[in-house]
């Protein structure tokens, strides 16, 4: 029996763990081979074996997304072997240190921007002309509510996520009436992560929901597919 996603391909960065991993796996169950991207190889193949297990396929690629020619190779070497890409999803992203504005470290800064603006813009120059050439191609870019909504302590954080929503909101203006390109944004909420885990230590990671639930949403709008601009916060 068909699957949904069957043959298209689909990037997830961030994929070793979280919400990444389990988006990874759930757009495999729907059919779709995944590229798994994340900096720690044994963990990305313990995804990979996940997705065998279940009946799917993916490809990992360990990379840093802050290395300045990583994303070129990684382009090059997918390019290589499929001609387009139908979904990328944009996960990967750094927290950096919780303080008070006067108090953050300019050097954390620069890293927290490389990754969480940086490496998705570069990200995205390398995959348009493979975007382009999909039947649908999409982009979905996983935020936070601080990105929107600032909050004392969460300044670098919140001002990286609001840049990629700008970013990402940017390109998509730029290509939906030139293209079949649509991009959406995903706020996932509380959700039980590592990210979220040091954030807040103190909080009880049962009571905030499972990556899978995230993953689950993000599989339906790759399915059904949605309008430029899209965007959502993920409830329980």
């Amino acid at each position: 029996m068909t699957k949904p996603l069957q043959d298209q391909i689909a990037i997830v960065t961030g994929a070793s763990r979280g919400i990444g991993a389990a988006t990874a796996i759930a757009l495999a169950a729907q059919g779709a081979h995944i590229v798994l991207t994340a900096r720690t190889a044994k963990d990305l193949e313990a995804v990979e074996e996940a997705i065998f297990a279940a009946g799917g396929s993916a490809t990992i690629a360990p990379l840093d997304l802050t290395q300045t020619d990583s994303i070129a190779r990684l382009a090059a070497a997918i390019g290589e072997r499929w001609q387009a890409l139908d979904l990328l999803v944009l996960n990967a992203a750094m927290l950096g240190s919780l303080a008070a504005v006067p108090a953050i470290d300019p050097k954390e800064l620069a890293q927290v921007l490389t990754l969480n603006i940086s490496a998705q813009a570069a990200m995205i120059a390398a995959f348009d002309p493979m975007l382009r050439r999909a039947r649908a191609g999409k982009i979905i870019g996983l935020t936070s509510s601080v990105g929107r909504r600032p909050r004392a302590y969460w300044g670098a954080y919140g001002a990286s996520k609001a840049a990629f929503e700008t970013l990402l909101g940017a390109y998509g203006d730029e290509v939906s009436e030139i293209s079949r390109i649509r991009t959406a944004i995903i706020d996932p909420g509380a959700t039980r992560t590592k990210m979220r885990a040091r954030a807040y230590p103190g909080e009880d990671p049962q009571s905030v929901k499972e990556p899978a639930v995230v993953a689950d949403r993000i599989v339906a709008l790759a399915i059904e597919g949605f309008a430029e601009g899209h965007v959502e916060r993920v409830e329980a």
